[in-house]
């Protein structure tokens, strides 16, 4: 007579014991503003043991973007405009690698690291945090010419660009060279374009007081903006006084402009201007990450993640996309405190966004309802340079100091931790003490430039010198005005 088996009891989930239970993973695709406010509100609220998060995101650090023009003239160090996923999101891990393909009805995503091969990683949680890219033109030379500003390497990058073109301007004597160096073009008048150009402006004129043979006429910045006013969210009366202010301090300013040109940095514009230019910036517009074309989620016809006010992706006709969410640049989340229309693509709501959608995700693993994002815009700040500001908040209109002030004050309060609020208020206070530090690092970006060059074979003896070589006799003569 055989032994019979006792059948097995049925253990529901909530009488498993705590190590067998699935933990949800969410997965976070992106590290800026959205990404990294979502995991640092989702694991406050939920323990290791409630969900397993995951950051992926290209670079190993979330930067702060409303600084990037400071960065860009050496009000602030580039280091403290920026976040360390690793170390302010604890118990979050990391992946640094760049997201190729979203499979939502597999729940994976591929990967790609910069060295290595593509993977996939599955989920039960998507928040879509990829942000935007710059929006880009089939324009002649402008991809091998322009450089953007989105990234803090880019603002680094620039900084050390107008430095070093100041350097060599005092030191050719060529007078088309000089004026190809000391021309300096911005192609988008928005918040970032005129920050952008106000900063980096403020800081040349300072710096061409260490130079004998510059003068600050010699300089030209050019800013080409396609609309008929700048700054369009400030409102006529604003962006009049920020367009007025520009063009006191020479600033040119083409309005209704389009570039069309710039190949090997000879700017031609819609309306007929040409002039040469080594220095090109873009700044005009953005766009949501294209990688989400090649997902099978929702888009609208600007290529953003439809989505409710949930922040919960949804189809067109209102349906959820179950485990999927999104918010900041890439999303089209209704505007509730102006039916009819979406949240802009700024970081006052992309920060609100990031906190709601943490807590949101964190009420529905806790089987809660989650609830509508509404915020009524507070208003827009603007830096015109050291000192000089303009702002709109509460329906109060500021200029000069007070608006500069409050533009430092507000974004001072929005960076994330302590220890990068007490970093960018010391920058601020030194600066108050010492002068700009106005050091141009040249070979930032090719740092093995001297090495090869001391590698390279050495030139026979009698061979004829580089053309490039000027005579002795006119290196030490004194470079033209």
């Amino acid at each position: 007579m055989s032994a019979q088996t006792p059948e097995a009891p049925t253990v529901t989930t909530e009488e498993r014991p705590a190590k067998e239970r699935k933990v949800p993973r969410v997965v976070i695709l992106g590290g800026g503003y959205v990404g990294f406010y979502t995991a640092l509100r989702l694991r406050r609220r939920l323990g290791k043991r409630e969900a397993a998060i995951v950051v992926v995101d290209p670079r190993s650090y979330m930067t702060y973007q409303p600084f990037l023009p400071e960065a860009a003239a050496g009000a602030l160090e580039p280091r403290h405009v920026v976040v360390s996923h690793r170390r302010e999101l604890k118990g979050v891990d990391t992946l640094t690698g760049r997201v190729t393909e979203i499979r939502h009805a597999d729940r994976t995503v591929t990967i790609t690291p910069t060295e290595g091969q593509p993977y996939d990683i599955t989920y039960d949680h998507l928040v879509v945090a990829l942000g935007s890219v710059a929006r880009t033109l089939p324009i002649p030379g402008l991809a091998e010419q322009a450089i953007g500003f989105k990234q803090v390497e880019e603002a680094i990058a620039l900084r050390n660009d107008v430095l070093n073109k100041l350097d060599t301007a005092a030191s050719t004597w060529d007078p088309e060279a000089r004026r190809r160096l000391l021309t300096f073009t911005f192609v988008g008048g928005g918040f970032a374009g005129i920050e952008a150009i106000a900063e980096v402006e403020d800081m040349a004129r300072a710096a061409v007081g260490y130079y004998d043979s510059i003068s600050p006429e010699d300089l030209r910045f050019v800013m080409i903006e396609g609309s008929a006013r700048i700054l369009p969210e400030l409102g006529d009366e604003m962006g009049g006084y920020a367009l007025e202010q520009l063009r006191k301090r020479n600033i040119e300013v083409h309005l209704s402009t389009f570039l069309s040109s710039c190949v090997d940095g000879h700017v031609v514009t819609s309306t007929g201007v040409e002039f040469d230019s080594a220095t090109i910036v873009w700044t005009a517009g953005v766009k949501a990450n294209p990688v989400l074309n090649s997902s099978d989620l929702p888009l609208d016809k600007m290529g953003r993640l439809n989505a409710l006010p949930t922040l919960q992706v949804a189809h067109e006709d209102g349906t959820v996309v179950e485990g999927a969410w999104t918010a900041g640049d890439c999303a089209a989340v209704p505007d509730l405190a102006n039916p009819g229309s979406y949240c802009s693509p700024s970081a006052q709501h992309a920060v609100r966004q990031a906190r709601h959608l943490g807590d949101n995700l964190g009420r529905f693993l806790r089987s809660a309802e989650p609830t509508s994002y509404e915020h009524k815009h507070v208003g827009t700040v603007a830096s015109l340079g050291l000192g000089k500001g303009v702002a709109q908040v509460y329906g109060i209109k500021l200029r000069g100091w007070p608006a500069w002030f409050m533009h430092r004050t507000y974004h001072m309060a929005q960076m994330p931790t302590f220890n990068r609020k007490v970093r960018i208020v010391l920058d601020w206070t030194l600066a108050l003490l010492f002068r700009r530090e106005l050091v141009a690092l040249g070979r930032l970006h090719d740092p093995r430039a001297d090495f090869r060059d001391a590698s390279a074979a050495p030139r026979p003896k009698g061979a004829q010198k580089p053309a490039d070589k000027a005579p002795q006799s006119e290196k030490v003569a004194t470079p033209a005005p």
